[in-house]
């Protein structure tokens, strides 16, 4: 989350200093994504910074964009977001938020600290996420993309490793390294806050494991476009050489802005894909702070030497087992 925040500070940053070449992200739904649009910004037009472009400074959360499905439910088949009215949609919401809270108290749920992060009343912006292709489902994966996750599969197989035989085994999140992009921005029971910093004509390289992000304006939507990511943290499995990220974040209204992403991906995907959702304006008390994962590094820990007591509690077992 820490490295995200960079990224997307440096990406607004650059966003009116380095410019390349006008790109129309395949397949974006512009209609759909529009469908989210609140009521209140009708008439509403962005504000101006003192060089002139649109004004999309401040903080902003997307809290209450939690628990939204990613993909459309099986309960609206055949509709698109457009065709859901503002009663389904609250309905949704008032549905959601009965789930999340019964969740939070289910019997059969360990105690744990989570339970005190857990939005539980978020006001979704939509139904689900994915805007495009319009079906609202992740297009299927080619044979070259199957072939490569099949290949790691059974690299990992004939490696004889465990799950937990040293940190390296574990996932670049476990290890409180990255959530990856756009993982970093999604909802995930806490560290929603993002801050956009804008400036005139300025930028610097960024290479982290979000990726190599160039900004741009298209009008009055800021366009980030990442590539050159690490194989072991690009988005859904994706090849890290040939995915490419391209972010729009557009001011709908005087505290929202809508913030979509299309996938590229030919070797991964048959086809472009698009999802997005709203964040919203906060104050400063909503600030971003460092997401120092503490947790983590003591999950990792634990997970370790978990692992190590269950293969000297498997070795002192099998004496006994070898007698009868």
């Amino acid at each position: 989350m820490r490295h995200r925040l960079l990224t997307f500070l440096a990406a607004a940053i650059v966003g009116a200093a380095i410019l390349l070449p006008a790109t129309t992200a395949a397949g974006q739904s512009q209609g759909s994504a529009s469908a989210s649009r609140t009521t209140d910004a009708k008439g509403w037009k962005a504000g101006r910074t003192a060089w002139g472009d649109p004004d999309l400074a401040g903080i902003y959360s997307n809290s209450d964009e939690s628990g939204i499905p990613f993909e459309r439910p099986a309960q609206f088949e055949g509709r698109r977001l457009e065709d859901i009215t503002a009663k389904e949609l609250e309905d949704l919401r008032v549905a959601r938020r009965g789930n999340t809270a019964a969740n939070s108290v289910a019997e059969d749920r360990p105690v744990d600290r989570e339970v005190f992060w857990e939005n539980l009343n978020a006001v979704n912006s939509r139904a689900w996420l994915v805007v495009d292709p319009t079906d609202g489902k992740i297009p299927p994966q080619t044979p070259e993309a199957r072939s490569r996750a099949a290949a790691r599969a059974e690299a990992r197989k004939k490696s004889g490793r465990g799950p937990a035989d040293a940190p390296e085994d574990r996932s670049l999140y476990d290890r409180c390294i990255s959530r990856g992009l756009p993982g970093s921005m999604m909802p995930a029971i806490y560290g929603s806050s993002y801050e956009i910093v804008q400036g005139p004509n300025f930028g610097k390289d960024v290479r982290t494991y979000m990726g190599d992000a160039r900004g741009r304006w298209e009008g009055d939507t800021l366009v980030v476009e990442t590539t050159n990511f690490k194989d072991q943290i690009a988005y859904r499995n994706a090849n890290g050489e040939n995915l490419r990220l391209i972010e729009r974040f557009t001011a709908t209204g005087p505290a929202t802005v809508e913030w979509s992403v299309t996938v590229d991906d030919p070797t991964t995907w048959t086809k472009p894909w698009t999802f997005a959702m709203n964040l919203t304006k906060k104050d400063a008390t909503q600030r971003p702070f460092e997401y120092a994962c503490h947790e983590g590094n003591y999950g990792l820990r634990n997970i370790l030497s978990a692992a190590r007591a269950e293969e000297k509690a498997k070795q002192a077992a099998q004496p006994a087992s070898d007698s009868r």
